[in-house]
């Protein structure tokens, strides 16, 4: 793309929607200078891409020496491959393995899981259920006889059986 004022190549390219109407400006380093914009300095990637990636050198020591007791694999190994070797790997590796998956996963910690389209209504009653078990089981517990009742209630509603009067089995 060339500078709207010369023929040199541009560097900057602005986009402004003022009232619904789009505008583009774009300028060569000298026009964009010119008008006040500022332009980053001409920094080389590798010192960019040093700011966000750690270096091996940089890393503790100690991260490079864990080793799972179960299966013998080390730290340095799952960071090369992104294979455990076990599942005890994540009880040794939870220290190092946590922020990684909370940056993975934009910060989530625990797994929300998915309903099947079909039948996701009885699956998502049944999880309702075993909540309603739950807090009743608390609220007896608590002596919160009140809203323990209410809850039995609230189950009865939703469970008109009168031979089902267990709780469903929990889900794992």
């Amino acid at each position: 793309m060339k500078c709207d004022r010369c023929n040199k190549p541009a560097v900057v390219h602005e986009v402004t929607v003022k009232d619904g109407v789009k505008t583009e400006m774009h300028l060569c380093e000298e026009h964009a200078s010119a008008k006040g914009i500022a332009l980053p300095d001409e920094t080389p990637i590798n010192q960019l891409l040093t700011q966000f990636v750690i270096c091996k050198e940089n890393r503790p020591a100690r991260s490079r020496r864990i080793r799972c007791q179960t299966c013998g694999t080390a730290f340095a190994s799952f960071r090369r491959s992104g294979l455990l070797g076990c599942s005890d790997c994540y009880g040794a590796f939870e220290e190092h393995l946590g922020p990684m998956i909370e940056r993975a996963q934009n910060g989530g910690t625990s797994h929300a899981g998915k309903c099947p389209r079909r039948g996701g209504a009885t699956i998502d009653q049944q999880l309702h259920i075993q909540r309603l078990f739950k807090e009743l089981e608390d609220a007896v517990a608590s002596e919160e006889y009140e809203k323990a009742a209410q809850l039995r209630d609230r189950l009865r509603d939703l469970n008109p059986d009168p031979t089902e009067s267990a709780p469903p089995p929990a889900a794992g």
